[in-house]
């Protein structure tokens, strides 16, 4: 919901910043999202086909090295079952069959017998061609295993290595079909998975980055609100997380700016008719000097009526003026310890005389306290507290004020026996231009804005300011004023809000 108070003349183009907003973040998000999901699934799926790779590897060097010992063990030992002859005659006479028994050992594998020249000595397939590279045999001839891969086949190569020495080099053919087979398998279940999971991710984060690129229009479009004079009366989205405060938090701003204009107004409208009595007055009087020039008794009255109604618009204007000046320059204020009771009782003289003139009694009574304020405030607050106690007091009236400690603070109380203040009025007591009684004001010369100034200034001591409730059967009001004592606040700091 929101409320229209004021219209603005300025328009932004909202209409493509949404634009901007809806293809900016949502895709750009969602493309950023989808970004890091493929580098992670690609990452993973790599490391997982180089781990296979690299175990694939190992297994088969190691079980090429098992068969290569175990085909150097058999023709040894077929050897010593014959030692007639020398090792490189045996190899040619029963190469052809060690070849082929070998292959029977070896679960069918492809096995090939060289003699120490690195002539073919077997073959256990006789009619197929050996591929293997001239420069890997002369390695294996050297005492070295080496291998190269051909195709889909791993030819291995490993010395016939016995007590007399290198006699020879066997040749394994290991397929590599299998293997290759498996990897390409999980290369495709990977790739698929990984797809897969990219897909679903990428939707489930377009779908929550829309969700929050929708609140962010929201917002957007609340703040475009407020600027063009529609406040808020509830947050704009509601949500438990940064948006929501964010939210909240322009909510709570449309509140205070709605406040703050309302109080604008309402105080330019106490403002124009507070200053428009006066005025009227002095206009009629101006008026009747006018018509009866040479009426002495008028005149002398029209002259203390208008000295009346000036003083008023000046006190007016000062009172404004000092309000204005609190708003925009609170660094003015300067704390510094001041001694209570002597503040108390120079105020208390200070409107001795106008007391006495209306027959009313001020008596102050004050503890020997140090407060931390600005002195030239306080002695404005207590001034115009006491100039209340006794302006709305009765013939034969007392005004009674104290000064005592209560635990951090220093409280002072200012109880007169006048005509008190209805129950309806306490609430609005502080406000500016608020008067008790329009006519009562208007005889004592009061403005409405004594209360509201003395209550900022005793907010910006650090302290406190209220009207205690009526005791039953007593007449008049009492106002409780506290402020820190000088032990717990900080020196030469200069006050806050």
């Amino acid at each position: 919901m929101r409320e229209a108070v004021s219209a603005s003349s300025y328009r932004s183009p909202q209409g493509s910043v949404r634009g901007r907003l809806r293809f900016g973040l949502t895709w750009r998000f969602s493309l950023a999202l989808a970004a890091l999901l493929l580098l992670a699934v690609g990452s993973l799926s790599l490391l997982v086909l180089r781990e296979i790779e690299v175990n694939q590897r190992d297994r088969v060097e190691a079980l090429l090295k098992q068969r290569g010992e175990l085909a150097n063990l058999r023709v040894q030992q077929t050897y010593l079952g014959n030692p007639v002859v020398d090792a490189q005659t045996f190899l040619r006479r029963s190469g052809p069959q060690l070849a082929a028994d070998l292959s029977s050992l070896l679960s069918g594998a492809h096995v090939v017998l060289y003699d120490a020249n690195g002539r073919e000595a077997g073959n256990s397939l006789p009619l197929s061609r050996t591929d293997a590279a001239r420069d890997t045999l002369d390695y294996a001839i050297q005492g070295k295993i080496a291998y190269e891969v051909a195709g889909d086949s791993l030819i291995y190569m490993a010395p016939l290595t016995w007590t007399i020495g290198q006699v020879g080099v066997v040749q394994i053919h290991y397929s590599l079909q299998a293997d290759r087979l498996f990897y390409e398998s999980v290369a495709a279940g990977l790739r698929n998975i990984g797809l897969g999971a990219l897909t679903v991710s990428f939707l489930l984060g377009f779908l929550y980055v829309r969700r929050v690129v929708i609140a962010i229009r929201k917002l957007h479009r609340a703040a475009g609100d407020i600027r063009e004079g529609r406040y808020l009366t509830e947050p704009p989205v509601m949500r438990r997380d940064e948006l929501g405060e964010l939210s909240e938090g322009i909510a709570y701003m449309s509140r205070e700016i709605k406040s703050s204009f309302d109080r604008q107004k309402q105080f330019i409208g106490s403002v124009s008719h507070e200053f428009k009595t006066p005025l009227t007055s002095i206009i009629a009087y101006t008026d009747l000097l006018d018509m009866y020039r040479d009426d002495p008794q008028l005149l002398e009255e029209a002259r203390a009526s208008m000295r009346k109604e000036a003083d008023r618009l000046l006190e007016m204007v000062e009172k404004v003026l000092r309000l204005s000046e609190l708003e925009q320059y609170e660094f003015s204020q300067r704390a510094e310890p001041v001694a209570l009771r002597p503040l108390l009782e120079e105020s208390a003289s200070r409107l001795q005389a106008k007391a006495t003139q209306l027959g009313i009694a001020i008596h102050a009574e004050a503890e020997d306290l140090t407060v931390m304020a600005d002195r030239e405030s306080l002695v404005h607050i207590f001034m115009n507290v006491l100039d209340n106690a006794v302006k709305y007091n009765e013939p034969g009236g007392r005004v009674d004020v104290t000064g005592s400690a209560r635990g951090t603070y220093a409280v002072v109380r200012v109880r007169d026996t006048g005509m008190g203040i209805p129950e309806e009025a306490r609430a609005k007591l502080f406000e500016p231009f608020y008067t008790v009684s329009k006519d009562r004001a208007r005889l004592s010369g009061g403005t409405g804005l004594g209360l509201s100034l003395v209550k900022r200034l005793v907010l910006l001591q650090g302290g406190t300011i209220e009207l205690l409730p009526a005791v039953t059967g007593e007449r008049g009001a009492t106002f409780e004023i506290t402020l820190p004592l000088v032990q717990s606040a900080p020196r030469d700091k200069r006050l806050h809000r």
